[in-house]
């Protein structure tokens, strides 16, 4: 059976600033995607959040980048900000870039991951969603998960890893892709993806051809022309068989690596793996967070979710996330807390310098 899983994401309105999501705005999306349930428009769908950011995740027969589909998710976060507006939530409708619905959501604001994929015969997945920080954040995992044997002994033990994986990689700059082979191309694959802001890992695939993960790369600064949030990406990873285990997954997220984002999206900060109930980030509006959704697909069916994240196991990486983050607070407007110059163009920093532009004189 092949099955479309799209994960469609918008930040409607913050409750309260941009801490969390409000319930009524939850219950809205649930409604309309329980009334696309009745309509046969999808199969199935679970509504959740991460921060202030709503997630809705279904799966449907009508292949990505689908035009019903993609209307489907505006309208929903359209009929979701209008409850936003009248709770007077903060940035109610931020990421909803356009005016109308024209065609594709991609490109007018809400970020998209989706996959199409032949059911197989134990179909898991893990949804990975994250909060205050940009697309490119999944460049290290996705590169752990699927290229690091000290991450995932399944590269060096299992038959049908041991050839290694394609990563597609995008310049969202210029607008290009390029495919790495790995093992082969690591080296090579690395110049680009240590750089997640320009570089980030759309997707990834097995050597003949069949999809492993997807990600978001929209970037909102881009698409906007200025700072209107940050992009909070979404990722999809497919688990055990051909693909690492769910464990081997999950467990890059066990030690925090720095993101950017964080408050007005202008600063590094380490990225805290939570559960659903603790992404709620607050303190200089975070630290970044990371959730995980997983989920058994059974005839397009979402069998869960069960909430990763939320496991005891990742106590130590939570503590070792906020040691990291006061210790990055410290360096306050100084670098490298707050991002470079070159990364600053859609903040106040291009305002700033053409108010001084003259009263910089030759040396």
């Amino acid at each position: 059976m092949k099955i479309t899983l799209s994960v469609i994401k918008a930040d409607i309105g913050g409750f309260v600033g941009h801490s969390d999501s409000h319930p009524e705005c939850l219950c809205e999306a649930d409604n309309k995607l329980a009334k696309a349930k009745q309509n046969d428009l999808i199969i199935d769908y679970h509504v959740t959040k991460c921060g202030d950011d709503l997630q809705l995740i279904m799966t449907h027969q009508k292949g990505e980048n689908n035009t019903d589909i993609h209307e489907m998710a505006w309208n929903t976060f359209v009929s979701c900000t209008e409850v936003a507006k009248r709770l007077k939530l903060y940035g109610a409708g931020q990421d909803l870039l356009a005016d109308a619905f024209s065609g594709n959501i991609k490109g007018m604001g809400p970020g998209a991951a989706e996959m199409e994929f032949e059911e197989r015969i134990s179909e898991p997945v893990v949804i990975f969603m994250a909060d205050k920080t940009s697309s490119g954040a999944w460049n290290m995992p996705l590169y752990k998960m699927f290229a690091d044997p000290f991450n995932t002994i399944g590269l060096v033990i299992a038959e049908n890893m041991h050839q290694g994986f394609k990563f597609e990689v995008h310049d969202v700059k210029d607008s290009k892709k390029i495919i790495f082979s790995t093992p082969e191309e690591i080296y090579d694959m690395l110049v680009f993806i240590g750089a997640p802001n320009r570089y980030p890992v759309k997707a990834v695939y097995t050597r003949n051809g069949e999809i492993a993960a997807s990600s978001s790369t929209q970037k909102l600064a881009f698409i906007a022309g200025r700072y209107v949030g940050k992009d909070d990406p979404v990722c999809i990873v497919r688990c055990q068989g051909a693909f690492p285990a769910v464990g081997e997954v999950l467990e890059p997220f066990a030690t925090p690596y720095l993101v950017e984002g964080w408050m007005r999206g202008s600063h590094w900060g380490p990225i805290m793996p939570t559960g659903v109930a603790d992404s709620l980030p607050t303190r200089f509006d975070g630290p970044p967070r990371v959730i995980a959704q997983g989920f058994q697909l059974s005839q397009g069916k979402l069998v869960g979710p069960r909430d990763f994240f939320a496991d005891v196991s990742y106590d130590q990486a939570r503590e070792m996330a906020n040691k990291m983050a006061y210790m990055m607070r410290q360096h306050g407007p100084f670098e490298p807390h707050r991002l470079p110059l070159d990364e600053m163009e859609y903040t106040t920093m291009p305002q700033v310098s053409r108010k001084l532009a003259e009263r910089f004189k030759p040396l």
